[in-house]
């Protein structure tokens, strides 16, 4: 079987080096609206990306690349769970780049329920339509925890308060750091309400970047392609509070994102200086962990070893096999997912529906213990 090759960040910068405005402007959406797609655990194909280089040379159109992306997928009369991932990070990638390749922006409320519309056409039966339902979702950041999103009978009129406060809102007389702080208040709680079933991340995103342009912000889209998760993180932490832990609405992490993307700083942007109470972790488990060999006994090795793989990730069941490189699932499930579950190290963020097709999984409070006590360790 033919290994999959694997798109990387530099795939596009021979273009960008250029220094043609045209193809370096496209190569640069193309990099950003692929980027996006790391929120959900999502990888291109390699049919994308030679799709994505003709449309960079100009040798087609973004509308003809779509529909060759449609087609390619469409023509497929075996299809695996690899391909309904690659078919939405394709097609979600396609509808981003031509968003970012407009600078048209309608700053309103149906104007961000068309930004999902456009992004998700061809992907979600309810691409544009607000959801009907109430959500939560386990956050590897949060231990497991999750946001408090927004009630579903209440979301148009919250999209509607927010948006037109921010249109009315005067930056003139203010300071860069203040400018910041505001805004990263605006997209925090933009986000916040989660208007859609999935998706909500990347539609703010896409959303911020022409907001920014249309107010005069000439940004660089490279930080939302290189830090995409660390961007969803953030939003969680500035939209998490649990008086009982004694954690509150932080919003710093979103900040140093927006600092990196409109004040040109090089903030440092780490993922796992967002999660919460590492030093309670390590203290309630500082007995576990120092002898953490002896806890876990020699059948346990596995279970170590895939606690070293999440890490700080959130990774689906193909891509820890592929990190640990088996190939046999039945056996992956049986001595290693399922005794790290038992064992109360991981969790999935839909426990109740582990054939959820986005289904993937995090190191609880436990698994992290043992990651930072473990994770120079080469087992």
């Amino acid at each position: 079987m033919e290994k999959e090759e694997k798109y990387t960040l530099s795939e596009f910068d021979e273009y960008i080096r250029q220094g043609e405005p045209e193809s370096s402007q496209k190569a640069r959406n193309w990099q950003t609206a692929i980027g996006l797609q790391a929120v959900d655990g999502l990888k291109p194909s390699k049919y994308l990306i030679e799709t994505a280089r003709l449309h960079i040379e100009g040798e087609i159109d973004i509308d003809t690349a779509k529909e060759l992306l449609h087609s390619y997928y469409e023509s497929k009369t075996r299809r695996t769970a690899q391909d309904n991932e690659t078919e939405e990070a394709d097609k979600v990638s396609a509808n981003i780049t031509q968003l970012l390749g407009t600078s048209t922006l309608s700053f309103n409320t149906n104007g961000y329920i068309s930004v999902h519309r456009h992004i998700f056409d061809g992907v979600f039966k309810f691409a544009g339509q607000i959801r009907d339902y109430n959500i939560t979702k386990k956050e590897w950041v949060l231990c497991g925890d999750t946001v408090s999103y927004l009630n579903h009978t209440d979301l148009r009129s919250a999209l509607d308060y927010d948006i037109e406060q921010e249109k009315l809102f005067d930056y003139s007389g203010l300071q860069m750091p203040e400018v910041v702080q505001h805004i990263a208040r605006f997209v925090s709680g933009l986000w916040q309400i989660h208007p859609f079933g999935e998706g909500n991340t990347r539609t703010t995103a896409v959303f911020t970047i022409q907001y920014l342009r249309s107010i005069g912000f000439n940004i660089n889209n490279d930080l939302f392609e290189q830090h995409s998760w660390y961007f969803r993180n953030a939003l969680v932490r500035a939209n998490y509070k649990n008086a009982k832990k004694g954690i509150m609405y932080n919003f710093s992490f979103i900040e140093l994102f927006l600092r990196n993307l409109l004040m040109n700083e090089n903030n440092e942007l780490k993922n796992r200086y967002m999660l919460i109470n590492t030093k309670q972790v390590q203290d309630e488990h500082r007995t576990s962990t120092e002898q953490v060999r002896d806890k876990l006994s020699a059948e346990s090795i596995e279970i170590l070893r895939l606690i070293n793989v999440l890490g700080t990730e959130r990774l689906s069941v193909k891509q820890m096999m592929e990190a640990l490189s088996l190939k046999g699932r039945d056996n992956f499930l049986k001595l290693y997912l399922s005794p790290a579950i038992k064992d109360g190290c991981v969790n999935s963020v839909y426990p109740d529906r582990p054939n959820h097709p986005r289904q993937q999984y995090f190191l609880t409070v436990k698994g992290v213990a043992i990651y930072n006590e473990n994770r120079n360790t080469n087992i």
